[in-house]
């Protein structure tokens, strides 16, 4: 789409800001990131902007989709991405804020288990790390980097995915707020730049009324009243965002994390605005478009020059890949603090989940059945992560280790499973 349509110097602003990028990102911190709490939350010495900046940015991860929406349904994109949000930060702000930021906990989870015992710790700790995937934004910055390079999916995906988090895992929580204060600046300054292009060429708010349905200047955007209110029920994941808590946590005090907040939302209310209303000029100026999720880079191509046209997608770029970093890492926390690190001895849920499946997936003799390979891979892991999660002082349920438990209910669920395809009498004349 936009590859082959962008010049040398589009590519080499790109360029500049991916070299720009892992270099605040590998930046060293003047504070040593060796210990648990600076590489978790910053040390708890987050200023105001540095919060702001890094919670706005973090919003944003789908922002192809807001075109999308925008493009289709004009000014409901507000009601619908916008308000619903900003309310239930508020409840945030007042309820959560101070109370996390008083926490002597560096996660969710912690919280969790300091509240409820380690079991809700773990579990807790498992919805945070499905929660926080960042898988739909990978896909997201693949299909971008589709779009301006022209390179297959695959290969937007790991190349987008590798200088999205390749300093985060090394930095920490540092080196993401370093980088994130860069695509906060860099989120903005391509959307005003698109509409300035835009105002300039076409004309503001008579021209956008001349030129677009009449259901795209409503407040429902053609959708049911139904549709709009279920996403105000939607944003209650706002109350439970790790990306949030996780910025509370890290705050230099209260007052900055509940102040943080009530400023990041003005911030969210300028940017949907302008994101709302670039995708109404792409409506407006390309009416036909066939993949409305392609709007943004589109109007870009058609409204901007050279230079200008490098900047704007360095901006869709930064406001796909500055969720995918926090999301990222807070994925990565989730998963060897607060579930390895607790039950500890991956190979002890690993083993029994892959050890009959892949031994026997060798042999067409004895290889399981799907059904029964995926139900030994999910059951045999989540029997012995339960088991796992029993321990008390070092001794577990039936005084019986984890492994075993998870073992025998792989071998049980193989040996039925070869008694189902070979009946009963064959299984017992080949196992003599």
């Amino acid at each position: 789409m936009a590859a082959g349509r962008l010049t040398l110097p589009d590519y080499f602003i790109l360029l500049l800001y991916l070299l720009v990028l892992l270099i605040l990102g590998f930046l060293r911190s003047r504070q040593s990131t060796s210990t648990l709490e600076e590489y978790l939350v910053a040390g708890r010495r987050l200023s105001l902007p540095a919060f702001v900046a890094t919670l706005v940015a973090t919003w944003y991860g789908g922002i192809l989709g807001v075109g999308e929406f925008s493009y289709l349904h004009g000014l409901s994109n507000w009601l619908v991405f916008g308000v619903p949000y900003y309310l239930h930060a508020v409840l945030f702000a007042v309820l959560l804020a101070g109370r996390a930021r008083r926490a002597p906990v560096l996660t969710i989870p912690e919280q969790l288990e300091a509240a409820y015992g380690r079991r809700a710790g773990l579990l807790g700790a498992f919805f945070v790390a499905l929660l926080a995937t960042p898988a739909p934004y990978v896909l997201m910055l693949g299909v971008l980097c589709e779009m301006i390079f022209g390179w297959p999916l695959w290969l937007g995906v790991v190349v987008g995915t590798f200088f999205s988090i390749v300093y985060c895992l090394r930095g920490g929580l540092p080196a993401v707020v370093r980088t994130e204060i860069l695509q906060f600046l860099l989120m903005y300054a391509g959307f005003v730049l698109i509409l300035a292009f835009a105002i300039a060429q076409h004309g503001g708010w008579e021209f956008l009324q001349q030129h677009l349905p009449a259901s795209h200047l409503t407040w429902h955007g053609g959708n049911r009243p139904q549709y709009l209110l279920v996403w105000y029920f939607i944003a209650m994941s706002t109350l439970v965002d790790p990306s949030f808590y996780q910025r509370c946590f890290a705050a230099r005090s209260e007052a900055v994390a509940r102040r943080g907040i009530f400023i990041a939302i003005g911030c969210w209310l300028v940017f949907d605005f302008m994101t709302t209303a670039t995708g109404l000029y792409a409506r407006a100026l390309l009416p036909d478009l066939p993949n409305p999720a392609a709007s943004y880079p589109e109007l870009a191509l058609h409204l901007l020059p050279a230079v200008a046209r490098g900047i704007f997608f360095v901006a869709l770029l930064a406001t796909i890949m500055s969720t995918i970093d926090s999301f990222a890492f807070l994925s990565a926390i989730s998963l060897g603090k607060d579930i390895f690190g607790k039950l500890g001895r991956q190979g002890t849920i690993i083993t029994p989940a892959l050890l009959l499946p892949l031994a026997t997936s060798f042999s067409a003799k004895w290889r399981m059945s799907a059904p029964a390979a995926l139900s030994t891979m999910v059951l045999g892991a989540g029997l012995t992560s339960l088991w796992l999660a029993t321990a008390e002082a070092d001794r577990y349920w039936l005084d019986l280790e984890p492994i075993y438990a998870g073992l025998a209910l792989a071998a049980a669920i193989f040996l039925a499973d070869q008694i189902r395809q070979r009946g009963p009498s064959q299984a017992r004349a080949e196992g003599k």
